[in-house]
C-alpha cells in the first residue's frame, strides 16, 4: 500500500461487534447488500463493473479529473458523490477512489459545521458540504477499503465526527443519470458499511487531535502532510457473512 494511504501512527477504527447490532439495522445492511451484488451481477452479464461503467464513453480516463464531469448530485437528497484517482505511484493498490457527501439542506436538523478557528460563513446556504467516506475500487471494480480524509483534500467544512455520524443514513442517489446500478452501488455501500464507516470518522478525529497535539504550529485541517486520517480494507462477501450471521443469532 502506498505512503498516501498508511495514516500516522494513528489508532486504527473500533472494531464491529456484528452482536451488538440492532436487528432493524442488520436487516437493512442486509438489503443494502442485495443491492450491491444485484448490481456486480448485472454489470458482469455484459463484462461490465462499477468503475467502467460510471466512466463509459470517456475516451481517456486522465487522474485527478472528476467522474463524471461536475459530480452526482441529487437535489432531493443533496448527496453527492465522484470517482478520481491518483497518480498510480500514490494509488496503494486501487483505480481510484469515490468520495461521497452531504450537503447542509440534506442534512439532519441542528447539524453545524465544527467551531474550528478558521471557519468561515458559507456564501450560499447549501455549501457547507461534509464529506462521509471514500471508497477504494481495484482494477477490476472492485472495492478494497474505505477511508476519510482531512479537510483540505476534498475542500469541506469541518463537522464534528458526532455530526457526521448522524448524517449516513441521509446519504441516498436516488437518479438514473449518468448510471443507474453505479448510484445505486454507492448508496448501497454506504448503507452496507455503515458501522466501519462510523468507527473510520470517530477514528478521524482521534487522528486529528493527535496530530494537532504533535503539530501545534500548523493549521492541522490545512497541513498538507496530513492526508488519509483512517482506513480500513474492507471485503463484501466477508461483511455479507458476518451480517447474515448476526440475523441468524438475533431473535429480534
Amino acid at each position: 500500500m502506498a505512503d498516501e494511504l498508511i495514516p500516522h501512527n494513528f489508532p486504527p477504527p473500533s472494531p464491529v461487534d456484528f452482536a451488538k447490532i440492532p436487528k432493524e439495522r442488520l436487516e437493512a445492511m442486509y438489503e443494502a447488500a442485495l443491492e450491491v451484488v444485484e448490481c456486480h451481477r448485472v454489470l458482469a452479464k455484459t463484462e461490465d463493473n462499477i468503475v467502467g461503467e460510471l466512466i463509459r464513453g470517456h475516451e481517456q480516463f486522465y487522474e485527478w479529473d472528476h467522474y463524471p464531469t461536475g459530480d452526482v448530485f441529487d437535489h432531493e437528497t443533496h448527496s453527492q458523490f465522484y470517482y478520481h484517482a491518483h497518480p498510480q505511484e500514490l494509488r496503494g493498490g486501487e483505480h481510484g477512489h469515490f468520495h461521497t457527501f452531504l450537503r447542509p439542506k440534506g442534512m439532519p436538523r441542528g447539524v453545524q459545521p465544527a467551531l474550528v478557528a478558521d471557519l468561515k460563513t458559507p456564501e450560499e446556504d447549501d455549501e457547507a458540504l461534509s464529506h462521509l467516506i471514500a471508497i477504494s475500487m481495484d482494477n477490476l471494480g472492485f472495492p478494497i477499503r474505505m477511508f476519510t480524509t482531512n479537510r483540505w483534500v476534498t475542500g469541506e467544512y469541518w463537522y464534528s465526527a458526532e455530526d457526521v455520524r448522524k448524517m449516513i443514513d441521509h446519504f441516498m442517489i436516488d437518479l438514473a443519470q449518468p448510471s443507474w446500478p453505479v448510484n445505486r452501488w454507492v448508496s448501497a455501500m454506504v448503507r452496507l458499511f455503515r458501522p466501519q464507516i462510523a468507527a473510520l470518522i470517530d477514528a478521524r478525529d482521534v487522528a486529528i487531535a493527535q496530530w494537532e497535539r504533535d503539530h501545534p504550529d500548523v493549521n492541522v485541517f490545512e497541513d498538507e502532510d496530513l492526508e488519509v486520517t483512517s482506513v480500513l480494507e474492507i471485503n463484501i462477501d466477508e461483511q455479507i457473512g458476518a451480517v447474515t450471521t448476526a440475523l441468524e443469532n438475533n431473535p429480534g
